[in-house]
């Protein structure tokens, strides 16, 4: 029987190409995204014979989260590994200079929407004593760099919700652990920038970058690890990138 993988943010990036990942790892999967024709398109690229099932909704939305996924049908309803990928950027102004929205949309979908989801899977799996949650952090979460003020408090959110997860949940049987990457080549940086595609794309040049298949390869061997082998904490950045500052170029 197929385990089933609940991915949020699959409509791109880390999240689209881990649904590819697991796809081939012989996974079920549940996609989660606001944008529907993504999801769908998505899911005629997934490997022939992937079960999977479409999730429409947009994380910040707490009523919306739990309607989705209770009313998930049978066949996908037991969630075995929850990854929970959705997150964004807005932004890249000075703490005094931050616009109000930014800051509610980090934190309504980095923080609030991680835990609304968790909170919607958690139970299932306290339940049957059985369940992987991997939580998509970022470097940013593990050191703060100028300008990144709210940006980086949410995904220190992340954290230490990744740590208090696993305290709790430790003796359900549940393994818990985050995956957080430094530089990957995605529609992050043009988000960030809102729209700005010459400013996005100046970020990742004078080096290789990761890639959304490099962090997925990861997410992959993670969730493929035997029942016994927990890998708690991860960190990868591309070889170019020493910290979230510190980056060698090419001239």
């Amino acid at each position: 029987m197929k385990k089933t993988a609940l991915i949020t943010g699959a409509s791109s990036g880390i999240g689209r190409a881990t649904a590819q990942e697991l796809s081939r790892r012989g996974f079920a999967l549940v996609l989660c995204g606001r944008r529907q024709d993504r999801l769908a398109a998505l899911a005629n690229d997934l490997d022939q014979g992937t079960p999977v099932h479409l999730l429409n909704f947009d994380v910040r939305d707490r009523a919306a989260v739990a309607r989705a996924i209770s009313g998930l049908p049978k066949a996908f309803a037991t969630v075995d590994v929850l990854v929970n990928n959705a997150g964004n950027a807005h932004g890249m102004d000075e703490i005094h200079q931050g616009d109000l929205d930014d800051w509610d949309a980090m934190i309504d979908i980095n923080v609030k929407g991680l835990l609304y989801v968790s909170k919607a899977i958690v139970p299932q799996m306290v339940a049957r004593k059985k369940g992987h949650i991997i939580n998509i952090g970022s470097t940013a979460g593990k050191e703060v760099y100028p300008k990144g003020n709210v940006y980086c408090a949410s995904k220190h959110a992340v954290d230490a919700i990744n740590q208090g997860m696993r305290l709790d949940l430790h003796a359900h049987g549940i393994r818990v652990g985050a995956v957080n990457p430094g530089l990957v080549q995605t529609e992050f940086s043009e988000v960030r920038f809102k729209g700005d595609g010459q400013r996005a794309a100046s970020v990742y040049q004078g080096y290789t970058p990761l890639t959304p298949e490099d962090v997925a390869e990861i997410i992959g061997f993670v969730v493929s690890r035997p029942q016994h082998v927990n890998i708690a904490d991860l960190v990868v950045m591309p070889t170019a990138q020493a910290s979230s500052t510190l980056i060698y170029k090419k001239p």
